[in-house]
């Protein structure tokens, strides 16, 4: 008998009120603002009450270097939850909130999938609490406001040809990577080229992400740096006078949204950064007060360890001061034979030796997680397809290798799918293995953190720095800009810049092209390769396959 789809799975789901799953967490209906039944922010006043009680245990879940349909990280971060909760932990967890555009796209949604899902399903994909409505306000009132300036006399002598900001969309919609604005004639502002993100590829988006409060988020959003003048100096959302209202825009959107699994198990979704142009994490309030209402929280990073796990360790641990207790890296059989040669549309077939030929990839990221202090616990995320002998191979492998595993079914099987892996996580806490540290130090030049990253995490030979990007460098060395992490934006299907090198690449350099600077949340961007902020639709986009019937009931979500 065919397994349920997600959204069947979600909507037989038995979910509690959200006050009796605030209630487990010593949360009052006061502490909350309610969405509805099974929706609530937590105030700011319930988050300010516990900054003073002791933290439980950081659990990070990532990945190996992913397939274009990602490898489960969601779904592992969810049933490990669960799982650990069946073990009468008081765990937690903390996930991004989806973007509607590779929900109606090719990805889907991103609340977990098959019986380790995050409910209600259809609001956390869509609509949710509006939060990436006020993103997208707070970015385009900004923008609208540069424009404006341009309009009315330009008194800050700002060169439209360096305006930094861009508008944003929650859509994949590539008519506008690259458009015209102000046409019209003189009253209809100054003529330029522009560009549209996506939404969650804008830097509020990142910088909502690390605020520890609001008056931290006005800081943040005062010091984005909008343009640079005609003498090269740069021009601030405060230089404009727009850091106040977008605060007001972002006030309840900061506010963390608590939900629940398939098993009732406490869940924080919030905020949504991408992982290749950003930071890749959830945000650092929900994490925190994660960590102050239960005892161990579980938490995600974007894409491969080489992306998000590089980037939640070096940004959001050093911004947070977060010290994460235990890693989990998962791992695909079909992600393997990718690396190990296996054509695309082979993937379901069994071959033990692509596995074994990509295995290396597995190692690579074993051994970047430990140059952090990090002793990870591989988790064998089963896929339907996958043959006793294809993960027999991963086990022995790790076994050999000397690394703790464990197969993961929770997309089959819920919590109880989970508890293997959940038993090895705790071995790890319990024994306290892990010794986590940042990679760089902040005083070094962006030059040599950019190096270091890839030396040691990509493997690269070495860096090559595109003119324009050591033109952008200098230039942010001239007005005080470069001490800060650096967040490199890459493709996510290969440790190189060339998405094409699978595996464990050798003998290869990083290209970095550009780079660009993010001073409200805090890091410059290395842009390496061509890295997609609006992304398109596919031929037969997600889309064109879900509806809703006369009941309101919604079906093709997944």
């Amino acid at each position: 008998m065919p397994m349920k789809s997600d959204i069947q799975i979600a909507q037989e789901a038995n979910m509690k009120p959200i006050t009796q799953i605030a209630e487990g967490l010593g949360l009052t209906e006061d502490d909350l603002d309610l969405y509805g039944k099974h929706k609530a922010k937590i105030s700011f006043d319930a988050i300010r009450a516990r900054e003073d009680q002791p933290d439980g245990k950081l659990v990070l879940v990532t990945a190996i270097t992913p397939t274009a349909a990602g490898e489960g990280k969601t779904t592992t971060t969810v049933g490990l939850g669960m799982a650990l909760s069946r073990m009468n932990k008081k765990a937690m967890i903390a996930i991004r909130e989806p973007s509607l555009g590779p929900c109606f796209g090719i990805k889907g949604g991103a609340a977990g999938g098959g019986y380790a899902q995050v409910v209600p399903m259809e609001d956390i994909n869509l609509h949710f609490t509006g939060d990436m409505h006020a993103i997208g306000a707070a970015n385009n009132l900004m923008a609208a406001m540069v424009d404006n300036h341009l309009q009315q006399g330009n008194d800050l002598n700002i060169d439209p040809r360096r305006i930094q900001v861009k508008r944003a969309v929650d859509m994949n919609d590539r008519a506008l990577r690259n458009i015209v604005v102000g046409l019209g004639g003189i009253t209809q502002g100054v003529p330029r080229e522009d560009n549209f993100l996506i939404t969650v590829a804008s830097e509020i988006m990142a910088i909502l992400c690390l605020a520890h409060d609001l008056q931290d988020l006005k800081a943040r959003l005062g010091r984005i740096v909008v343009a640079w003048t005609y003498d090269r100096s740069p021009v601030t959302a405060q230089d404009i006078g727009a850091q106040g209202a977008m605060a007001a825009l972002l006030k309840d959107a900061l506010k963390p949204n608590l939900v629940q699994t398939l098993e009732n198990t406490p869940a924080f979704v919030h905020g949504g950064p991408f992982a290749n142009i950003a930071h890749g994490c959830n945000s650092l309030l929900a994490t925190r007060s994660g960590l102050k209402m239960a005892d161990i929280l579980v938490t995600e990073a974007g894409f491969g360890a080489d992306l998000g796990a590089e980037k939640f360790f070096d940004i959001k641990c050093r911004f947070g001061g977060l010290k994460p207790a235990a890693v989990v890296l998962v791992a695909t059989a079909r992600a393997l034979k990718l690396h190990g040669g296996a054509k695309k549309k082979e993937l379901e077939d069994e071959d033990v030796a692509a596995v074994k030929a990509g295995l290396d990839n597995l190692d690579a990221h074993v051994d970047n997680l430990r140059k952090f202090g990090m002793e990870p616990v591989v988790a064998i995320n089963r896929f339907p397809t996958d043959t006793e002998a294809e993960l027999e191979a991963i086990a022995d492998h790790c076994a050999e290798t000397g690394v703790r595993f464990a197969l993961s079914e929770v997309f089959g099987k819920g919590g109880e799918g989970g508890l293997d892996l959940a038993e090895k996580v705790l071995d790890v806490i319990e024994k306290q293995e892990c010794d986590f540290h940042v990679l760089y130090d902040d005083d070094m030049e962006l030059e040599e953190k950019i190096e270091v990253i890839a030396r040691e995490v990509y493997g690269a030979d070495g860096v090559d720095i595109a003119r324009p990007a050591q033109l952008m460098i200098n230039r942010l060395r001239r007005v005080g800009l470069t001490g800060m992490p650096v967040c490199m934006a890459k493709t996510q299907y290969s440790l190189s810049d060339d998405p094409s090198l699978l595996g464990r690449p050798k003998g290869f350099r990083i290209t970095v092209r550009d780079v660009t600077i993010s001073a409200g949340a805090g890091f410059a961007v290395a842009l390496t390769g061509d890295v997609m902020t609006m992304p398109g639709l596919p031929k037969r986009p997600a889309a064109m396959e879900i509806d809703i019937d006369e009941k309101g009931q919604i079906t093709g979500l997944f």
